[in-house]
């Protein structure tokens, strides 16, 4: 076995990010990763917007392996809600 690389497996790592979905004004949605500055990208469909979100993922952390940069790994128990305030003098 000379250098065959057999014996050898690949372990794929399975991360999870925070995803926001807002809706765009010309229909679908833009997504971004808070945790992946500057990864952005949109979908027409819900569903659309998720895959070119797992896309675009993939392609920032490739990027960063490439270049040799550290992988951010999202905290565990991030929570994401909405909160009200109520804010005199604002239209």
């Amino acid at each position: 076995m000379r250098g065959s690389g057999m014996g050898k497996k690949r372990i794929a790592r399975v991360l999870k990010y925070t995803v926001v979905f807002e809706p765009a004004e010309e229909g679908g949605y833009v997504v971004s990763v808070p945790s992946l500055p500057g990864c952005v990208t949109q979908g027409e469909t819900f569903e659309e917007a998720c895959e070119m979100a797992k896309d675009a993922i993939r392609g920032y952390l490739a990027v960063l392996k490439e270049d040799g940069d550290e992988i951010p790994i999202e905290p565990e128990g991030v929570v994401i809600s909405e909160v009200e305030v109520s804010v005199s003098g604002v239209a």
